[in-house]
């Protein structure tokens, strides 16, 4: 049946991450394996800063598992770039196999799930899931140069400037588990605001969230953490009040990636972080340690993508978006 709960044998075998300065600067900046104080990388343009991410941050988990490249079986890369280039121009040399993804802020979910699949299947004996965001070259490509200083709506969020990189194998590879998932549908709530990703995403994450408790008959108590990423600010708040009227309200093991990455009082950021890379580095840094170290039993992920382009925005059109689910266990 369409839209079941694909269940998985699968677990994250290792991660590795990096950041930009603001990120470090931020609740969780201890944690972050690497980060840049001036977020180009030594890189003379944006875009390469943010494929330089992305190969350190393969590498710092590369390192940690003990692994080479020729270990891997297939990469799944994906930013916000047009074509990925991030993804394609910081994983040249690889010699890997590589699948190319474009999910928005979904994009580490869809990324992992996939992976997960193929090794659960013995497609592969091991693959990564890679995704990034730079503030700085999503800016140049979504609004305008961060140059021109333009203003920046309440309701906006800031795009993280980060990269997550997953090492994924069989159930028995690694102490985190993935034990299901459920790809997203896409959904259009008819908002056609740019600046405000939350309220755009947040349909396509209940609609994925609900269909997900009704299928495995669990609810949220059931989990130790349920994360969404990137609603922000805005978009959890609609998020709870949407998730109470369907049947399934959220507690206090609720939150988001946007929400945990920035300091609101301390950091001028408006809603909250967002963006492929934030999702990839609040996984890897936070959440996946947390349940291998045992503070986290269970948790829920949310992947929540707006999939858009600057032009069809300028042409009227409204902002479908994504929501994949990931279920990890300890």
């Amino acid at each position: 049946m369409s839209g079941e709960i694909i269940k998985l044998d699968a677990s994250i075998i290792c991660c590795g991450n990096t950041v930009g300065q603001k990120e470090y600067e931020g609740p969780l900046g201890k944690l972050f394996d690497f980060h840049c104080t001036d977020d180009r990388f030594n890189k003379d343009t944006w875009e390469s800063a943010e494929g330089e991410m992305q190969r350190i941050a393969f590498n710092i988990a590369l390192k940690r598992g003990s692994f080479e490249y020729s270990d891997i079986g297939a990469l799944f890369a994906g930013d916000l770039l047009n074509q990925c280039v991030g993804s394609a121009y910081g994983l040249l040399g690889c010699n890997i196999p590589y699948f190319g993804l474009y999910g928005a802020c979904s994009t580490c979910a869809e990324g992992i799930m996939l992976a997960s699949i193929l090794t659960t299947h013995s497609v592969f004996d091991r693959c990564a899931a890679i995704t990034s965001s730079h503030n700085c070259s999503a800016e140049r490509q979504y609004r305008t140069p961060i140059e021109y200083g333009g203003q920046r709506t309440p309701t906006s969020q800031w795009t993280v400037t980060g990269a997550g990189a997953f090492i994924i194998g069989d159930k028995n590879a690694g102490k985190v588990k993935i034990s299901a998932a459920m790809p997203g549908r896409v959904i259009d709530k008819g908002i056609n605001d740019a600046n405000n990703m939350g309220a755009a995403m947040v349909g396509a994450v209940c609609d994925t969230l609900t269909r997900f408790f009704k299928q495995s008959n669990t609810r949220p108590d059931d989990y130790d953490l349920i994360i969404t990423g990137d609603l922000g600010h805005e978009g959890a708040q609609i998020m709870r009040e949407f998730m109470e009227i369907e049947g399934y309200p959220l507690g206090e093991n609720y939150t988001d990636c946007g929400i945990l990455i920035y300091d609101k009082q301390r950091q001028d950021t408006h809603a909250g972080g967002s963006g492929c890379g934030c999702s990839a580095s609040v996984m890897s840094a936070y959440v996946i340690p947390s349940i291998r170290k045992g503070i986290i039993k269970n948790a829920i992920f949310i992947g929540s993508g707006a999939m858009m382009s600057p032009d069809m925005i300028k042409q009227g059109n409204s902002i479908p978006a994504i929501g994949h689910l990931v279920v990890f266990e300890g």
